[in-house]
Order: C-alpha cells, then structure tokens, then sequence
C-alpha cells in the first residue's frame, strides 16, 4: 500500500477509534487531509484524471442552457441556476454562452473554485451549497457517484456491513452486521440478492437528494450520473459496481492509494428518484441521448453537417476539420453504448 498523505490520516483515525464504515473512509479518503479533491490539482480535465460530458464537448453545457432558459419562463422571477459539484465550470461556461441567467458555483475543490472564480462572479463561487441555493435551477453533474457511501454485503437473510481496518499499517476490509440504516435501506433499493451480493449503500446521495428540495422549495433539480435502477443494477451485484480512477484509465483497489484515485459506484436511480417524490418532486427519467435530442442537438448535429458539406466546397479546410471535430464531440455525447448511456433525473417542486 502506497503511504499517501491520506493514507497516514485514515490510519490515525483507526488507531484511536477502530475500524471505520466504508463511507466513512470513502469520505476522508476524497476530502479529507491529502484526500483526492482536497489538493492544488483540477481533476476533471483532459490533463487530469477523468473527463464528465461537457469537457467533452461545449454543446452540452450549451443545451442545457436552453434547459435553464425553459425553466427561468416557467417559473419567472426571482430565478437562480446553482451548479453544485462544478469542477473545471465547462457545463457552466457552455451554459452561459447559451442563456444569460444569475449563475452560483458550490465546490469543495479548492483548485476547482480557482478556476470558477473564472467563470461566475467570484463571490459566487462558495464551498458550502446552503450559501447558494434558492428558487430556480440546481445542476448536479456527476456528483452523487461521488457521495460516499456504505457497502453493504447479503449474508443469510440479512445484511453485513464492511468497515476498513489497519492490519500491521496495510487498510484492509472487515465486515460486521450493518447499522440499521444500511440494512433497511439496502433491503429497499437492492432487489432480489444473493448470498454474498454487493449494494453500494448511497444513503448520502438520497439525504442530498431531500435537502436540496427543500431548501429551493420552488424549482427543478437536475442530476446527471452513471448509474440505472435497482432492476438494471441487479446482474451487477455479484462484484458491486465500486471502482477507482486515475489519469482516465481504471484504479487500483480504492484501500491500497487512498487519496491518489478517485472512487465511485453506479447510482442506483430508484433511490435517487424515490427520495425525490418523497420530497414532493415530480419526477422524470431520461437517457442523456434522449434528453440532449429533445433540447435540439440533433438540430446541431444537422446543421454542422450542412456547414461542414458548405466549407469542403470553399475549400476552408482548416474550419472544416474544426466543425469534423465538433461533429465528433457531440457524437461521444450522444453514444447508446458511452454518454448517451448516462441518467438524468428532473425533480420539480
């Protein structure tokens, strides 16, 4: 096991009061001392670790711009859009250029809110989502697979917790009956399991689900994330769905460099959603393909073609290969089998 920063803390912690939950070292192992989000380092970006949709491609940030912009006509005044999770800002530069709106930024990311400071107004650019939320829209764009979370594992007819344990200075994993909590909510969201199966436990995420609601108490909250429902995740279940990433390929073990790879699972939407309707949201469910089409990417995607055909004619090749490259970006976007894969949940309340 790699001695990280982060590494020397979780044993600390450990040392003084015994072996801790999964969430609990998920969460030091993220953002706390030495933690992933917690250095000088901007991880999502081409010369980081992971890449989410609009470092992809600018047109996402832009569709949901017209998003935000059919949301404000609905709802009318006062009105304020709130990225929370806002990384590098690309989904709100691309969201600005499309739809001039009062932007606020929530990041715990201290280079993350270097660079937002670059994007929204610096005083709108906050660590702490109470200092930012009102009525309107709240985008939450790859965040809650990286909520920390409980691993609940089937034994007999219940459920077994697993804790992280310091044997001789190398984490290891243990397991003791879960807290209630993890069990009841594991039996709700998990569907049938078997002897031995795997339930990412995200009570963090459906917690955040209910206070973001009621703290806007009028408007929409969109999340966006891998993940599917507890029927789709259930083949999953033999080997979980947690994993880690570094520098855009697959991690090691999330216990052997805590602190030097991001980790996170699948979203379960059936308990991302079920927390919303018992927050009195209305609820929709979308394919990112589906939704971005319905916003007109399409549209997009027909009319650089035509500009493309246009430019090969003039012989500007050069502007050509800039529309080609576009046309290749939204293609990742809109990809069945990639991001096209992806879930977006719509709450309104």
């Amino acid at each position: 096991m790699a001695d990280t920063a982060a590494a020397s803390h979780i044993r600390s912690a450990i040392g003084e009061g015994g072996p801790m939950p999964f969430d609990e070292f998920m969460e030091r192992a993220l953002y706390g001392p030495g933690g992933f989000f917690a250095g000088d380092e901007l991880r999502s970006e081409k010369a980081g670790d992971f890449l989410t949709s609009p470092e992809v491609s600018p047109w996402f940030g832009r569709m949901f711009g017209r998003f935000v912009a059919r949301e404000r006509a609905r709802l009318g005044e006062p009105f304020r859009l709130v990225e929370v999770g806002a990384g590098s800002g690309s989904l709100l530069a691309g969201l600005l250029a499309e739809c001039d709106v009062e932007a606020w930024a929530v990041e715990r990311s201290p280079a993350a809110r270097q660079r937002l400071a670059q994007v929204v107004a610096p005083g709108q650019v906050v660590e702490e989502m109470g200092d930012a939320l009102g009525r309107g829209v709240v985008i939450a764009n790859e965040l809650l697979d990286n909520l920390p979370m409980a691993i609940a594992v089937r034994r007999g007819d219940g459920w077994s917790e697993q804790l992280v344990a310091d044997r001789g200075g190398t984490l290891a994993i243990v397991e003791e009956p879960a807290r209630p909590a993890v069990g009841e909510w594991a039996d709700q969201f998990s569907g049938p399991v078997e002897e031995g199966d795997i339930v990412e436990v995200q009570l963090q995420a459906t917690r955040w689900v209910a206070e973001v609601l009621a703290a806007i108490g009028t408007g929409s909250l969109v999340i966006i994330d891998y993940g599917a429902t507890a029927e789709e995740l259930e083949p999953r279940r033999a080997k979980g769905t947690l994993r880690t990433y570094r520098s855009h390929h697959l991690g090691p073990d999330p216990l052997l460099e805590p602190g030097a790879t991001d980790i996170t699972a699948d979203v379960n939407f059936t308990a991302v959603m079920a927390a919303a309707r018992e927050a009195g949201a209305a609820v929709e469910l979308h394919r990112q393909d589906d939704f971005l089409s319905e916003l007109g990417l399409r549209d997009v995607v027909s009319q650089l073609r035509r500009e493309e055909l246009d430019l090969a004619r003039s012989g500007d090749e050069l502007a050509r290969l800039k529309i080609r490259s576009d046309l290749t970006d939204i293609g990742a976007l809109l990809n069945p089998r990639g991001l096209g894969d992806f879930r977006i949940v719509v709450a309104r309340v």
